[in-house]
Parts: C-alpha cells; structure tokens; sequence
C-alpha cells in the first residue's frame, strides 16, 4: 500500500485509486507465476486509461523511471500483436503478413527510437493487429521506460501463433 500511495507523484500527478477487491488481471499473473513461482515478491498492477492519446501513455512510462531507479520491478505484458478474432488454429507457429508487418516496425521502433512508438497507432495494420488497445498499450510504457532510461529494449522471445498474435517479449 505504500507504494501505491507514493505513485501519485511519478505517474504526473494522475488521480489514482487504489482497489484491493479486484484480482489480478490474467495479464499480470500468467506472467509473474512462471518467473516467480513462490510468489515470492509483492506485485501491484496499474490499469491503463484506455481513452487517452499514445503519447499520453508513453509519457507515464517515461514517469516509471523514478520507479525503477528505485528498484522496483516494471512488466509491461501483452502480446504487442493480439487479434484473437483472426486466430488460424490450423496455423500453430505462423503469421499473417500483416502480423509481421506491424510486429516488425513496432520491434524496429523499439531498439532503435523507442521514442517514435506513439506512431504505430497509425501504422496501416494497427486496426488488424491491434483491434483493442489492452495488449497494444504496454508497448507504450515500456518504450517510454526505455527513454527515459536512455536505454534500448532487448527481445527475449519472439515468435508468432496462430496466425493473429506475436509472442514477442521485451527486457528494458
């Protein structure tokens, strides 16, 4: 909790409301569960406002800074491409163009301007890639980590399934 209360400042002055009756989204712990199985550390999940402008988003991941600067662990989860209406299931380890396409420039932008990220929003396959904003979004926050930092993201995994989603995972 006194995290929490300490993220009014880094996150521009943003109202924050903290709600300890709502779960984790599948977001944060299908991610954290494989990589700290014991649930060993304390974890707090930001909601992201979907309804403003990229660059806002990518502003408070530049704010994240002061957070990692403290030590504090920062995940930005979800599968930068994630159209689960054009799932191919007969297409296990593959990828529309339009996938690679959008994956491609988004991973691109990331390693060599991470600070131009806002743009994919008018990428000419973002409606395909990209048709709601939750799995696009933390895209943003880590590129703005990375600004700030003054730091490029590394690919940990990438690979695609079924067509509609990218598997790609950042380190910053």
């Amino acid at each position: 909790m006194q995290l929490a209360a300490e993220l009014h400042s880094p996150l521009d002055g943003s109202a924050l409301l903290v709600d300890q009756k709502w779960g984790f989204d599948h977001g944060t712990w299908s991610v954290l569960l494989p990589m700290f199985p014991e649930a060993s550390i304390p974890v707090m999940q930001l909601s992201m406002p979907y309804g403003l402008a990229p660059e806002k988003h990518f502003e408070m991941g530049r704010q994240l800074r002061a957070l990692r600067d403290r030590g504090v662990l920062i995940v930005g989860s979800g599968n930068v491409v994630h159209n689960l209406r054009a799932v191919d299931w007969h297409n296990p380890d593959g990828a529309f163009d339009w996938a690679q396409r959008f994956n491609a420039d988004a991973m691109a932008l990331l390693q060599t301007r991470p600070e131009d990220s806002p743009t994919l929003a008018s990428h000419r396959d973002y409606r395909m890639a990209v048709p709601t904003p939750d799995h696009f979004l933390p895209l943003l926050y880590i590129a703005g980590l990375a600004a700030a930092a003054n730091s490029k993201p590394h690919v940990l995994v990438d690979g695609y399934t079924y067509g509609a989603l990218s598997m790609t995972a950042y380190a910053v």
